[in-house]
């Protein structure tokens, strides 16, 4: 039986890979609807342990940020964050006189939302604005679907010691490798197909292709992860219901966005090396 993750993977994957051939508003747009679902179901897991950090001013920065790389392409990133924390400021004194009784809490729960969901969610737009984005775009996701892939049959299959008991269970050190090894075999035989349609340069090294598999396979764990510990906090199975069964925006994007915003930054290290 295969993962809610996989599960959830293939219904995504086509809409996904079309909005990423597409690239442009269209996809720009979709990403600003799914963060913006994100953003919901962070503010309300947090709801459910009795902390309410407002979903408005999350959803407020979390466009600024994504405006910031949509329109502006990164710039005036100074002038945002100091925005967005006045904005922060001033809503949680106005809860604050307004008799909130977490309004300090409050304050780190939206910051941390915003530079979250709108710091790293929002690398999808420059991963796939960048020349040839599309290919590097088609190697970082699908690296990391195809690693978690390996990592739940190899786990099933091998894994005995737990990697993280309290906060993921399921997840062995085992699986982990597994991982490991198929993100990096993804991510080489990715480069070398999009070599051959033209949606990365012909010159491109297969080992770049390899290294992106491998960083993203090793560290977009983290994103999983880290929901995972919301999720457990919260007393949760999944951040949403967006898909019957299969969880919530959160849920899935929990590791894409770490794999976007990672991978923009090794495609700037392998422009550098050439």
């Amino acid at each position: 039986m295969l993962s809610q993750r996989v599960k959830a993977a293939l219904i995504f994957v086509p809409l996904v890979l079309i909005l990423i051939y597409l690239g442009s508003w269209p996809f720009n747009l979709f990403v600003l609807l799914v963060l913006g679902l994100a953003a919901f179901e962070y503010a309300r897991l947090f709801s459910q342990m009795d902390y309410h950090p407002s979903f408005l001013v999350i959803l407020v920065g979390l466009i600024l940020f994504v405006l910031q790389r949509w329109i502006f392409h990164g710039q005036y990133l100074g002038v945002l964050l100091t925005l967005i924390i006045l904005l922060s400021a001033i809503a949680v004194l106005i809860e604050h006189e307004r008799g909130g009784r977490d309004s300090a809490i409050h304050f780190s729960l939206i910051l941390a939302g915003i530079l979250y969901l709108g710091w790293v969610g929002s690398a999808l737009i420059p991963l796939r604005a960048m020349p040839y984005g599309r290919g590097w775009m088609l190697t970082a996701l699908p690296s990391v679907w195809l690693a978690d892939s390996g990592a739940y049959s190899i786990g099933r299959r091998f894994g005995k010691s737990k990697m993280t008991p309290r906060t993921s269970p399921g997840k062995t050190w085992a699986g982990y490798v597994g991982a490991l090894v198929t993100g990096t075999i993804s991510g080489l035989l990715l480069v070398w197909l999009w070599r051959s349609v033209d949606f990365l340069p012909p010159q491109t090294p297969l080992w770049q292709g390899a290294a992106m598999g491998f960083v993203l396979s090793a560290l977009t764990p983290i994103g999983d992860l880290l929901i995972s510990l919301f999720k457990r906090s919260a007393g949760v199975k999944d951040t949403g219901n967006l898909i019957p069964g299969h969880g919530g925006a959160l849920d899935r994007i929990d590791t894409w966005i770490w794999a976007a915003l990672l991978g923009y930054y090794l495609v700037l290290a392998f422009q550098v090396i050439g």
